[in-house]
């Protein structure tokens, strides 16, 4: 008994002297995520420092030459406003309460949140080829990023962020900027010559209502409904529970894949290969005599190397395969990947390839839709100066055929509405920046009425967030995507692109067209540079007021029918209307009261366009580039930049 009370007084004692513990750790006066050494904070603006401590505990700061107080509220989050401070540095910031945080290497210069979906979050690693001469010229410290881990928040707003570190564009890191962030912020910070400083919060796949938070969402109460359904927390994790269960059940089932049950798996290099047949490369397998086949298939090719090659470390290119993949050379395994988006850039170790025959066999695994290899990318073999072209034809067999599954329903928190918005934006409000660059639609793409809203209403939100009614906000049009139709017909991508082009009548607001740099089979263009570059020429104009500059191409004003003609009228037009090629005006379409659009003739007169049909002798409506993916347009102005797609049969 004696024993049990002496236990008890012990583990009383450690209980109350973790309790001292605890509350001495709540006492240390905390700064957010975001505030941390290297940061950029927005120049000649008042700003905002904060964070957390005890009530009623004295914080202080030091920032360039000054000193300010503030004693922390009960609510434990105290906030300092610092004078403002012109661009330059290296500036020091010590805030001190109980405990004493100093921060180094601050910058002040221009800080702009870049923010939307994946082609906003691509890497230079990820096009690292493409940019390969510009990473390597990276030495720019006063251009520096934060880029927000993925977070999201069902329930409301949050505090603070989940992490992150503010890095610079300089050789360590460079790879770790997005594209399109890093070209807007170089042509800045060439153009003014002050710090550039990106905030990055951006997800792929994901909604614009998602990053749209509750207030900015009233008008939508479809939107408002699933929002407070999703706040409920136990619904929402007993469908995803249900959701995990029936994934795990189906990737722990037993495999049938014959490549890898049978008594010598298919890139065994012993494996001598029966009943195979010939497909080619690139290509998908439904459009080669496989019909609507979900499972995995195995592709196999035999490829001679000169000696020259042999030994050598090499690199397999395999464009980009749909849905999964992994990749042997001679039995060894070489990659996998194990979605459809990313580029294959497979590293072949030294020694694996030898001089005479070598076998490559790819086992692609497909869900949904067509599998296979991404036709118009690159597919080869090197090792220094030699390349092996691996198009053409190789043998496949099918290792195994999924079974119909019925659709497995969850919750996806980061494409509800508000849950990127309150995990990844709220706790950035409080930090002054100079704009915000958004490139995001893809994901609404097939919902562009909808979008036509929701795009003013996100500017509106973050302007009453940041308390900036005039917070400049520039963004990208979505480029060119998918198959090139040949005849005008309808485009969910156009109606996007509409509902971006409307929401320039937005104050405050400039959009980069992009209707030349996608490609018809990525939706992940390579060409990500001139995003960036054009998008730095809308903020110019907007946030920078540089109004003599032509920061835009062409865009539509206004027609005029005149009889068997229509006469279009152009904003931007610059130093006049150009075809970029020389060649007639590509994508205008022309119909009468009908509306049956047919491809018309297009002819530039001053700064004006006559289009015309000899089909249609009472035209009324026209159209240009209104098609998913309108392939090499020509409509541009003379400073280079393109016209943005129309219609006027609205």
């Amino acid at each position: 008994m004696g024993v049990m009370i002496r236990n008890y007084f012990f583990i009383l004692l450690v209980f109350v002297l973790g309790i001292g513990t605890l509350t001495e750790l709540s006492a240390q006066v905390r700064l957010p995520r975001l505030v941390r050494d290297s940061m950029v904070v927005q120049r000649d603006t008042r700003l905002k420092v904060w964070g957390w401590a005890t009530p009623a505990e004295k914080v202080s700061i030091r920032f360039n030459g000054e000193k300010y107080s503030t004693v922390t509220p009960p609510d434990g989050k105290w906030q300092v406003i610092i004078q403002p401070v012109k661009a330059g540095g290296p500036y020091t910031m010590e805030v001190s309460a109980s405990n004493k945080i100093t921060l180094n290497h601050i910058l002040a210069g221009d800080v702009w949140l870049c923010a939307g979906q994946s082609n906003m979050v691509h890497t230079l690693q990820v096009h690292q080829e493409r940019y390969a001469t510009e990473i390597l010229q990276a030495n720019t410290p006063w251009i520096r990023n934060y880029t927000l881990p993925t977070a999201t928040n069902l329930n409301g707003p949050a505090d603070d962020g989940t992490g992150g570190k503010w890095i610079a564009a300089t050789a360590a890191d460079i790879k770790k900027f997005s594209v399109v962030a890093y070209f807007f912020a170089l042509k800045l910070y060439n153009q003014y010559h002050v710090p550039i400083g990106i905030i990055n919060a951006s997800v792929g796949g994901t909604p614009i209502e998602a990053w749209t938070s509750e207030a900015g969402l009233q008008a939508f109460p479809g939107l408002i409904a699933t929002l407070q359904k999703n706040k409920d927390t136990a619904l929402v994790n007993r469908i995803n529970r249900a959701a995990f269960v029936a994934n795990q059940l189906w990737s722990n089932r037993k495999t049938e894949d014959k490549g890898l049950t049978e008594a010598k798996t298919w890139f065994d290099p012993s494996y001598l290969p029966t009943h195979w047949h010939t497909i080619n490369l690139p290509g998908y397998w439904e459009d080669q005599g496989i019909r609507n086949l979900d499972g995995v298939v195995w592709y196999r090719r035999e490829i001679d190397v000169p000696s020259s090659m042999a030994g050598a470390p090499a690199k397999l290119a395999l464009g980009r395969i749909v849905d999964a993949d992994e990749v042997y050379i001679n039995g060894v395994k070489v990659g996998n990947t194990t979605y459809q988006y990313p580029q294959r850039r497979y590293v072949v170790p030294g020694g694996l390839i030898k001089a005479g025959k070598n076998t490559i066999v790819v086992r692609v695994i497909n869900t949904a839709g067509k599998g296979g290899f991404v036709p118009d990318k690159p597919y080869y073999l090197s090792a220094g100066e030699h390349i092996i072209d691996l198009k053409g034809e190789w043998q496949y067999k099918v290792g195994e055929v999924y079974p119909q599954r019925a659709p497995v329903v969850s919750i996806n928190a980061q494409n509800q509405p508000s849950a990127l918005f309150n995990a990844m934006i709220a706790p950035l409000t409080n930090y002054p920046i100079k704009g915000i660059v958004w490139y995001q639609g893809e994901s609404n793409a097939g919902k562009a009425t909808e979008y036509n809203r929701l795009l003013p209403a996100l500017i509106v939100d973050w302007r009453t967030q940041w308390k900036q009614n005039e917070l400049p906000f520039v963004y990208a049009q979505l480029p060119n995507f998918m198959e090139v139709s040949y005849s005008p017909e309808e485009s969910s991508w156009a109606l996007l692109r509409e509902a971006q082009l409307k929401t320039l009548s937005v104050p405050h607001t400039a959009m980069a067209v992009t209707i030349d740099l996608g490609e018809w089979n990525d939706i992940h263009p390579d060409s990500k540079q001139p995003v960036g570059e054009r998008l730095a020429l809308a903020a110019q104009q907007v946030a920078y007021k540089e109004h003599s500059i032509v920061y835009s191409g062409p865009v539509y004003q206004s027609y005029q029918v005149e009889g068997d003609k229509i006469r279009i009228q152009f904003s931007n037009v610059g130093g006049g209307i150009i075809s970029s090629d020389g060649e007639p005006l590509r994508h205008f379409a022309i119909a009468g009261a009908d509306k049956k659009f047919v491809w018309a003739k297009a002819t530039i007169e001053n700064e004006t366009i006559i289009v015309q049909s000899d089909q249609v002798t009472s035209p009324q409506y026209v159209r240009y580039a209104w098609a998913d993916n309108p392939q090499d347009v020509n409509f541009y102005n003379q400073e280079g930049l393109p016209a943005s797609p129309f219609r006027t049969d609205h």
